[in-house]
Parts: C-alpha cells; sequence; structure tokens
C-alpha cells in the first residue's frame, strides 16, 4: 500500500503526465454527462420498455458499448460502434483493394487520407443506424413522445443529433488520444463498458443474497473467485507473445551478412485482438432474426431455436468453430509474413539458421500457425464464460464481465493505459506501478 501511495505522488508530481491525466479525466466526465441527455422531445419517465429490451441479446451488448446511453435515448446512444464498424470495413478494403493498400504504403499522408474515408464511411452509417434506433424507440416508447411533436419531424432532427453526437465522441476520443493518456477510443468503450459494472455487480449481490437456496452468499464468493480466475487468463492472453530473433547485419561480403545487433520480432498470441468475437457474434445474431420470420415468430424450428439460446450446447459450440476459423482468417489478413521478410532483407535483417526470403516468410508463418491455434482456443473458451455464468444463474448483466468481448477489451486498455504511464515514471527515473518497476505489457512478454 505504501509502495501504491507513494507511486500515485510520483505521478502527481510529474506535470506532463499530471496534466494528461485530468485532461483524460475531463473528457470522460463529458461523455459520461452526456450519456444522461435525453433526446429533445422524449420524457425518460417513459422509458421502460426500451430498457426492458437491453436486458439481454444483442441490444444488451449495444446498451453495455455505449455506457447506457441506448437505454436512455440520449443523444449519445449509438455511442463510438458505428466508428468502429467504419474502421473494421476500411481494414478490411486495405487488404483487398490496391487503391487502399497503396495509400497504407504512403506514410502520415496515406494514413490521413485512410482516416478521412473512415470518418465518411462512419457518417454513411449512421444515416442508417440512426433512423433504424429511432423506429425501435417508437415501438418499444412510443409515448415517450411529446404529442406536440410530428413523428416526421422529429425522426428528421433526431438522426442530425444522433449523428452528430456520435461523432462528438469520435473527437473526444481524438482529443483524448492526441492531450490525455491512452488510446482515446479505446478509452470510451471501456467507460462505457465499465460504467455497467457496478449496477451489475449490485443486482447480482442482491438476487444471490435474497436466494439462500442457490447458494447465497458462498456462491456469490465462489462467483468473484471464477470472475478474478477468467481475468487473469484474459491478461496471459492478451499478453502472450513469441519472440522471433532477428540479426541486423552492419556489414554484408560475399551475399552473407555479418556482424550486427540481436533484436526480436514479438508476435502476438493475440494478434486478431477481439475482431474474431465480434464477427462470430454478427453471424450468431441471424437465427434470432430468421425466427422473427418463421411462421411469424411461432412454432419455430428446434435448430433455430438452440442456435438462437446462447447458453445452450449448439450455440456455444458453433460460436466456437466461429471463434476459430475467425481469428485464422484475421490474422492471415492482418500479418503479412511476405512483407516482413522483405522489409527484414532490405534492413540486412536475417533470422539465425534460416535463408532470407522466401524461407523466412515460411518461417514467420509456420510460427504464427502455431502461436495462433492455441491462441484461437483460448479465446474461444473466454468467449463462451458469459454464457457458462449464465447456466449458474448468474444475472445476465453480471454474466457479460465474465468473458467475451467486454472482459478482453477491459483487460487490453487498462494494460495500454498502464504501460502509457509506466513509460513517463521510468522516462523521468522514477520507480514503475509494481515493485519490479516494470508491467508487462502486450509486446513485453515471451510466449
Amino acid at each position: 500500500m505504501k509502495k501504491f501511495l507513494e507511486t500515485l505522488k510520483n505521478i502527481w508530481m510529474i506535470e506532463d503526465l499530471r496534466m494528461k491525466i485530468l485532461i483524460t479525466i475531463g473528457f470522460a466526465a463529458i461523455y459520461r454527462f452526456g450519456s444522461f441527455v435525453v433526446l429533445p422531445g422524449i420524457n425518460p419517465n417513459h422509458l421502460a420498455a426500451l430498457r426492458a429490451q437491453t436486458n439481454e441479446g444483442l441490444m444488451s451488448l449495444l446498451n453495455m458499448f455505449s455506457g447506457g446511453a441506448f437505454s436512455n435515448a440520449s443523444v449519445f446512444a449509438l455511442g463510438i460502434m458505428p466508428y468502429i464498424s467504419a474502421s473494421i470495413v476500411i481494414q478490411l478494403l486495405a487488404v483487398a483493394v490496391p487503391y487502399f493498400q497503396k495509400m497504407q504504403r504512403e506514410g502520415e499522408s496515406g494514413r490521413r487520407k485512410i482516416n478521412q474515408y473512415t470518418r465518411y464511411l462512419t457518417i454513411f452509417i449512421l444515416l442508417f443506424q440512426a433512423p433504424g434506433y429511432l423506429v425501435n424507440l417508437r415501438m418499444q416508447a412510443g409515448g415517450a413522445l411529446a404529442p406536440s411533436i410530428g413523428w416526421t419531424s422529429f425522426m428528421i432532427a433526431s438522426t442530425i443529433i444522433l449523428a452528430a453526437g456520435s461523432m462528438f465522441i469520435l473527437w473526444l476520443g481524438e482529443r483524448i488520444t492526441d492531450k490525455g493518456i491512452g488510446n482515446g477510443v479505446s478509452l470510451i468503450i471501456m467507460l462505457g463498458i465499465i460504467a455497467r459494472l457496478p449496477q451489475a455487480f449490485g443486482q447480482e449481490a442482491v438476487s444471490r443474497l435474497n436466494n439462500l437456496a442457490g447458494g447465497g452468499l458462498v456462491m456469490f464468493l465462489v462467483e468473484l473467485v471464477i470472475l478474478f480466475a477468467v481475468i487473469v487468463a484474459a491478461i496471459l492472453l492478451v499478453q502472450g507473445t513469441r519472440k522471433v530473433p532477428v540479426q541486423y547485419a552492419k556489414r554484408v561480403v560475399g551475399g552473407q551478412p555479418l556482424g550486427g545487433a540481436r533484436q526480436y520480432i514479438p508476435l502476438k498470441l493475440f494478434a486478431a485482438n477481439v475482431m474474431p468475437i465480434i464477427f462470430a457474434q454478427a453471424i450468431m445474431f441471424i437465427p434470432i432474426t430468421l425466427i422473427q420470420y418463421v411462421s411469424g415468430g411461432q412454432n419455430p424450428s428446434a435448430v433455430l431455436m438452440a442456435l438462437s439460446d446462447h447458453t445452450s450446447w449448439a450455440y456455444n459450440l458453433l460460436f466456437a468453430v466461429l471463434i476459430i476459423a475467425f481469428t485464422y482468417f484475421y490474422t492471415a489478413i492482418t500479418m503479412n509474413p511476405v512483407q516482413m521478410a522483405e522489409d527484414m532483407k532490405r534492413n540486412n535483417g536475417f533470422i539465425p539458421g534460416v535463408r532470407p526470403g522466401k524461407d523466412t516468410a515460411d518461417y514467420i508463418d509456420n510460427v504464427m500457425s502455431h502461436i495462433t491455434l492455441p491462441g484461437s482456443f483460448f479465446l474461444a473458451a473466454i468467449a463462451c464464460m458469459p454464457a457458462f455464468a449464465g447456466l449458474l444463474k448468474v444475472t445476465p448483466e453480471f454474466a457479460q464481465f465474465f468473458g467475451g468481448t467486454s472482459l478482453l477489451i477491459l483487460v487490453g486498455v487498462v494494460l495500454d493505459t498502464l504501460q502509457q504511464i509506466e513509460s513517463h515514471l521510468l522516462m523521468r527515473h522514477y520507480d514503475g506501478l509494481l515493485e519490479s518497476g516494470r508491467i508487462h505489457g502486450r509486446n513485453m512478454s515471451a510466449y
């Protein structure tokens, strides 16, 4: 405890770091305040049906990522997710379309163009998502709209407000990245997730303590132990890397590189991040949609019913298989062994015992294949943990923190932010956040 308090004192003594943290807290407060500003013309006392709709399923995830703004009919209801969707699309285009590949190779100017295209695509997505949200709002809480306001004028005005709200959140995220600490967009997503934790924790505690037949306090303590174990596993997954030694030659004699310093390429066990879970979840929502069209939602087939139940074995088995497949797919499009081998050869670098060129590319590809397999199984296991928590009668809101996208985002963002704080401390010759003076971040620990 004394070490921790001393570290906090050191952080406060570094003026630059102190200002960055205060700026980050200030922008975060603005974001959280905006999550409770209701759309003009909406009575927040008539949103009970909308809040009930966001208690489980896809809507609960959207509500979590928006920090509750979705169920509050807030001006920030759509959150940062349209920008994330646009970023994923642009990233895939950068792999498949030569025009975007060329922009990626143009350095800083190319990145600015890509960022601009991402913003344009975000606005395009918002122009479709905002009316969809408003139609759902009318179905779930039609009585919340003031009688004096026409639906058409409300739709037009609110679409503009929702789009502007999401773009303002994006602006806040960019300001946090520029002037604050950590990655702004990631921090905003984390804030939305963690804002739901106190309420979910309280609901679970009350539920267990009022249900003595279901284990009561003992079962609640068991849940906390399991949650701690899953968090530790997620940290190991996020941190895991396999270091490939690279020798950089000072000179080349007779076609053979000589001398030079040895460095390491950290190939991440978690190279695909949370993208496989996001893609797999998008596909798993298809059965839920089909049920609405099969016999008008009445008496759907047993297969559709099983695949729409996130606690069923069929659902989780298919979900895990999709995550493993998408992990390989996303790793393949984001990690290019051929390009890595060419860059290494261009800089007179080589892997000891491996010939430059094609053999180096094959070697890197083989290493990636070997570490992607356990990484994909580990990712699938963590993604399915909320379903297993549901089988233990954990409330749906609290079960979401037992794994899946939310837990991995929380762990990744916290580690990255702590790494930046650690770097500021070590640069000014202060002890780090741990007694060892180092935090093992995503690229710092060996597999």
